[in-house]
């Protein structure tokens, strides 16, 4: 469809939701065309203004921490921090934590788990030095940079893997095609001195485990 066209077909289709009326193929059509422009701006504004992703993968059939165990802040949101702190002391800035609200008491939960991984972790004490350790939260249908993070995340669920470390889930072939050479292009890769040796980090990790200890099976290329 031509961009006038669409725009009116998007624009009906959304008013047919508030009307509880079925759209046409035609409105199906426009706001599905009208999404994916949306997407394919989204990834182009993130590199335009240098955007640096940062995630961490799991498999959807991990468990969850019991116990003791529960209270403390999961391997995967651990290797996160460390790959945004590596990110901060390169540009040397500050970071905010900034996360999608949820429910009231999960939330809480997020706290605790976060204030005693920087408070009782010689890591995350030292990591203080430029992440802000008090996160804030938001609305994500209030806040369009969350909406912008959602879009990632849906993306590198069905299009990003490291086959030769075990994440052999099906991928979706048209979200690879448009969506995978902006992931690899936008996560953050640098080189960290670490107990005077250099090693290359990258933005993404896949941590097979995140209730195991250790970071052995940590992967991210």
């Amino acid at each position: 469809m031509s961009a006038k066209e669409r725009q009116k077909h998007a624009q009906s289709f959304l008013m047919k939701g508030f009307q509880k009326q079925n759209p046409t193929s035609s409105e199906f059509c426009a706001y599905g065309q009208a999404c994916l422009e949306m997407a394919r701006g989204i990834f182009q504004l993130l590199r335009d203004h240098h955007a640096s992703l940062f995630a961490s993968m799991i498999p959807r059939s991990s468990g969850k921490a019991t116990g003791p165990a529960d209270e403390l802040l999961r391997k995967d949101k651990v290797f996160l921090l460390e790959r945004f702190f590596y990110f901060l002391e390169k540009e040397k800035q500050n970071g905010l934590l900034v996360l999608d609200g949820t429910e009231k008491n999960l939330d809480r939960k997020s706290v605790r788990q976060l204030e005693g991984y920087f408070t009782k972790t010689n890591a995350g004490r030292y990591r203080t030095q430029w992440i802000v350790p008090t996160p804030y939260f938001v609305a994500s249908d209030m806040a369009y940079p969350i909406q912008v993070a959602d879009l990632c995340i849906y993306c590198l669920n069905w299009a990003f893997r490291l086959p030769n470390h075990g994440m052999t889930e099906p991928v979706r072939e048209e979200i690879c095609t448009e969506f995978l050479d902006w992931l690899w292009s936008l996560q953050f890769h640098g080189e960290v001195n670490k107990d005077g040796r250099m090693f290359e980090t990258w933005g993404i990790c896949y941590v097979p485990n995140p209730c195991a200890s250790g970071r052995d099976d940590v992967v991210t290329k």
